[in-house]
């Protein structure tokens, strides 16, 4: 188990992974709260699973565990799957926001990615998502990304005073 050397900053540290399906905005409020978080001087690591082409979970496992104890760190990827979830939540105070959106949502907003997966990916991980039993969900079907970048934050402060 990863252990704590404890803060260096004002607030605890924690491992928030911000999950869900292709092009349900986890990319845009992962980014928005490390870039607010850095604009309060805070110490934040982010790492997307699109940094990696294979390993993916295994390689942001890594990245998180090899990394230092002492800052807030936010994953982006999908985290369909149950193991890959487990996997996480063994490494102490981790907590899930589940971001998500219709299918039509999603494919829209993939087709008009630079990078966009094939329409089949974004239908298979709607398929066999795994609830992680997140600790904030948050439906950018309803919700602007800065609505829900504010709502990622609020729980931050939260689940750090918990």
């Amino acid at each position: 188990m990863r252990t704590r050397k404890g803060a260096r900053h004002l607030s605890e540290p924690v491992i928030v992974v911000i999950c869900g399906p292709p092009g349900a905005g986890k990319t845009t409020v992962a980014t928005r709260v490390a870039d607010r978080l850095e604009a309060r001087g805070e110490p934040v690591r982010l790492v997307h699973s699109d940094e990696f082409s294979r390993r993916t979970y295994e390689r942001l496992f890594e990245r998180v565990v090899d990394g230092p104890d002492d800052v807030t760190w936010l994953v982006d990827g999908t985290f369909y799957r149950r193991e890959w979830q487990t996997q996480f939540r063994t490494l102490g105070d981790v907590r899930f926001a589940l971001v998500t959106a219709s299918l039509e949502t999603c494919l829209e907003r993939n087709r008009q990615r630079e990078d966009a997966i094939d329409e089949q990916g974004v239908h298979v991980v709607f398929r066999e998502f795994d609830d992680p039993g997140a600790e904030l969900e948050l439906d950018t079907d309803e919700l602007s990304a800065a609505a829900a970048t504010e709502q990622v934050l609020e729980a931050l402060d939260r689940w750090r005073s918990a």
